[in-house]
């Protein structure tokens, strides 16, 4: 969900502080890539109350990065605006980017849910979509993939979405990566794992054994589903995880969000594995899961690589702990950790 109410007024809540943007800072890149995804939630709120020209509230967000809107998404049931292409205007097309300089010369975005009248059936339907991996079936992964498409043959794509837009842009991501052979630096904030959250427990002794026991009925499940590679008759294709592991997109997750807070768990626990000898058992269940494995679909939701980003400071509610706001502001103690899938 977006912050609310002044927080779509970019000179009050943008990140003001940023008149310059050095693009091989990694905090100005998040920060842009954030204020772009808070943009099309803008854009959404604009177009429910009508706002047009200089009443509009969205255009600054991404004016004062030099980008330019180029295309809206629109939902093809709800006629929502879910996701939008930025162009960075400062950048000829035809040069190649100074050396060290990291900007992209388009940015696709993509909202999360918005749970009010007139965006609530269709978001929350994508949300069910999510939970069941199923989210590659629905027009909005069709018209964000398209768009991504388009954009990657004339310069380099970003991808950047928030809870349910974060979604998004990893399916979209993974699909490119897996079919075209296209690695577009994603940025993933606050982005759903479909689990329960053990993260958010406090004892670590309590955690790994519930996560062990997970991984031991995980792979028990998947082992005789004939999930594991080398079983059934596509042994001899290359595993989907595995074809993944170059492709490495950053998260941006809050430890008191429930909502994405297992990510960290999820990584940590395949370190555990192997630091206990189960390493093997380790790498069968954190490619798959339960439901998963009953469906026959890709748990979409499951990385093998990361570069993950922990704001581990207390929020006052969950709200606040899965805003996209948090992920601008210049005071963040954040923790780093990069994860290859070997």
């Amino acid at each position: 969900m977006a912050c609310e109410c002044e927080s779509q007024i970019f000179s009050l809540s943008g990140p003001t502080f940023l008149t310059a943007v050095d693009w091989s800072n990694s905090h100005h890149r998040r920060s842009v890539a954030a204020s772009l995804v808070q943009g099309v939630y803008t854009l959404e709120e604009d177009r429910h109350r009508n706002r047009q020209g200089s009443d509009a509230l969205a255009p600054p967000w991404w004016l004062s990065f030099n980008f330019r809107l180029v295309q809206i998404l629109v939902d093809s049931h709800d006629v929502s605006h879910f996701g939008a292409v930025f162009e960075f205007v400062n950048y000829p097309y035809y040069h190649q980017a100074p050396a060290g300089q990291r900007q992209p010369q388009y940015v696709v975005a993509f909202r999360g849910t918005i749970p009010k009248a007139g965006n609530r059936k269709e978001d929350f339907k994508l949300d069910i979509h999510l939970a069941v991996n199923n989210l590659q079936k629905s027009s909005r992964f069709q018209t964000g993939l398209e768009a991504a498409s388009q954009a990657v043959r004339y310069g380099t794509v970003w991808l950047a979405g928030h809870s349910l837009g974060s979604s998004l842009a990893l399916v979209v991501g993974r699909e490119m990566a897996k079919s075209y052979g296209v690695h577009l630096e994603t940025y993933l904030f606050n982005p759903p794992f479909v689990s329960p959250p053990i993260e958010r427990i406090k004892s670590d002794k309590v955690k790994l054994g519930l996560r062990l026991a997970g991984s031991l009925v995980t792979a028990g499940v998947a082992v005789v589903a004939g999930a594991v590679a080398g079983a059934g008759a596509g042994a001899r294709d290359i595993d989907p995880f595995v074809a993944l592991s170059t492709w490495v997109p950053y998260l941006f997750i809050n430890r008191s969000d429930p909502i994405c807070s297992e990510y960290a768990g999820y990584f940590k626990h395949r370190e555990d594995m192997e630091a206990i000898g189960a390493g093997r058992i380790g790498k069968v269940a954190t490619k798959n899961s339960i439901g998963s494995i009953l469906s026959s679909r890709e748990a979409l939701h499951l990385l093998p690589s990361a570069y993950l980003t922990i704001n581990g400071a207390a929020a006052a509610s969950v709200r606040e702990a899965h805003g996209i706001c948090q992920w601008w502001r210049h005071d963040l103690e954040l923790e780093y950790k990069y994860y290859q899938h070997n």
